[in-house]
């Protein structure tokens, strides 16, 4: 199983986060996260700061497919890309200044508030 991991972890890793993503619009880097830290050697910074810069390609190729399908979202969007970038900024300055510990939290806090709300509705 090891040398199955190794060689198709990545690709299967990454279908995951691109499906959930392309699913639910979010999601990717939940499902990549633990992928990451099971397939390869990265440090736990490393795979937080990883699985943001594979998100951002996948997060447009499905817009762009939600575009191509009549999406019309775009100018709704564009106070929230501004927003979103000045705390990908901030987030990218403090994340090696966090410890392991409270990021695994934060991100555990965030998916429980995400699927309660999901639950709830």
């Amino acid at each position: 199983m090891g040398r199955f991991l190794k060689k198709y972890g990545p690709w299967l890793s990454g279908a995951a986060a691109g499906a959930a993503n392309g699913l639910f619009g979010a999601g990717g880097g939940m499902v990549l996260l633990p992928l990451l830290s099971r397939t390869t050697d990265l440090k736990p910074h490393e795979v937080f700061a990883s699985c943001v810069c594979i998100i951002l390609p996948l997060s447009v190729v499905s817009a762009g497919v939600y575009l191509l399908r009549g999406g019309e979202f775009v100018m709704e969007a564009v106070p929230y890309l501004i927003g979103g970038a000045a705390g990908g900024v901030v987030a990218g300055l403090v994340l090696r200044k966090l410890p392991t510990k409270w990021l695994h939290r934060v991100l555990g806090i965030f998916i429980l508030w995400g699927g309660l709300r999901l639950l709830l509705q």
